[in-house]
């Protein structure tokens, strides 16, 4: 008797442990298809070179601008964080210039930069003749001093040397522990992200209706301001 009830116990296991194995198998082999694509666009596969560990990295490269190796890869998120600060600073000038240049310009007895409709200069709005030649002479030499200082701060670091540090920090914002550096990368990246759209959406904006974002959205900068 308890020699048959063994044998039933044992034959029964034995019919529920395949099925249990390959639903383990399924689900492992269903992880690592959903892990091969691409978090931003979930019916591409994800590139090689955005495994996730470069911060803000959700494997968005459609056209494949990213390279090839993790050098190329590493010159584009040099690129993208230089042109991110930059549109966090234009994105916050750009409206400040139209609300505020006209009125100091008047206070100090200058001429005021902006275009006749009240824009700022632009490439597609015109007025950039009215912009000193001082002004670009400034503007190169800081971009030249930046590009210098991070050359210094990546000899010095070396391996550690993280993407985008030019040696600049001198509230002391930048986290010490990898977890805190890592949230602030992706801060960083991300508005710097938001910050490019929005100044390509004043760019097309004001191209397109000729008078200043201000004026076309008064709602997000003279309701506060």
């Amino acid at each position: 008797m308890k020699l048959a009830l063994i044998s039933t116990l044992a034959t029964t296991a034995a019919a529920f442990a395949p099925a249990k194995v390959a639903q383990q198998q399924s689900t492992s082999t269903a992880l690592k298809a959903e892990k091969d694509m691409s978090q931003a666009l979930p019916f591409l596969p994800r590139p090689k070179l955005l495994d996730g560990s470069l911060p803000g990295d959700v494997g968005f490269d459609p056209f494949n601008l990213s390279g090839g190796d993790k050098a190329s890869l590493m010159n584009m998120r040099e690129a993208e964080l230089k042109h991110a600060r930059l549109a966090m600073l234009a994105a916050v000038g750009w409206p400040l210039a139209e609300l505020f240049d006209g009125k100091i310009a008047t206070a100090l007895g200058l001429q005021s930069a902006l275009t006749s409709t009240g824009a700022s200069p632009s490439l597609l709005n015109g007025g950039l003749d009215k912009i000193e030649p001082d002004y670009w002479v400034i503007v190169a030499s800081i971009a030249g001093l930046a590009e210098l200082s991070s050359k210094e701060t990546k000899e010095e670091k070396g391996k550690n040397y993280i993407a985008g540090d030019c040696g600049f920090d001198p509230l002391g914002l930048f986290p010490q522990d990898k977890e805190g550096m890592m949230a602030m990368q992706t801060k960083e990246i991300k508005h710097g992200r938001i910050a490019m759209m929005a100044v390509l959406g004043y760019a097309a904006q004001e191209a397109l209706y000729r008078s200043p974002v201000t004026d076309e959205t008064p709602m997000f900068f003279k309701s506060i301001l």
